[in-house]
């Protein structure tokens, strides 16, 4: 049987409810709501492990934790000409490849919402 322990879990704070609400990545229709950030997280592997015991007792095949499956480090990114066009007289004129370039891009912090905003 798979590891409930293994899957992506999140806590966030649902206005609407008035409470924390615990929920799984790879089971998007999963969810906890709770008082706490505890509970709430607590409540949603209980409801995954509970998930996971019916699964093997039908058969069903879980998905696979994000956090166990292998990844290569290469992904197929399409966009427009003009984008593709920027991004290669970017990384010309920095020196690097549009490779490195990209990788800086996707990796680098994103600015804080009030500093994107006041950008635009």
């Amino acid at each position: 049987m798979a590891d409930a322990s293994h899957y992506t879990y999140r806590v966030t704070w649902s206005e609407d409810d008035g409470e924390f609400v615990g929920a799984v990545a790879e089971f998007p229709s999963l969810s906890w709501l709770a008082e706490t950030q505890a509970e709430a997280l607590d409540g949603v592997i209980g409801v995954v492990r509970g998930v996971l015991e019916d699964m093997t007792l039908t058969g069903e095949q879980p998905p696979v934790p994000i956090a166990d499956r292998p990844y290569s480090g290469k992904f197929m990114v399409r966009t427009s000409p003009q984008v593709h066009r920027t991004l290669a007289i970017e990384a010309e004129e920095q020196g690097v490849s549009l490779n490195m370039l990209v990788n800086q891009k996707i990796t680098a912090p994103a600015a804080p919402r009030s500093a994107a905003a006041g950008a635009a």
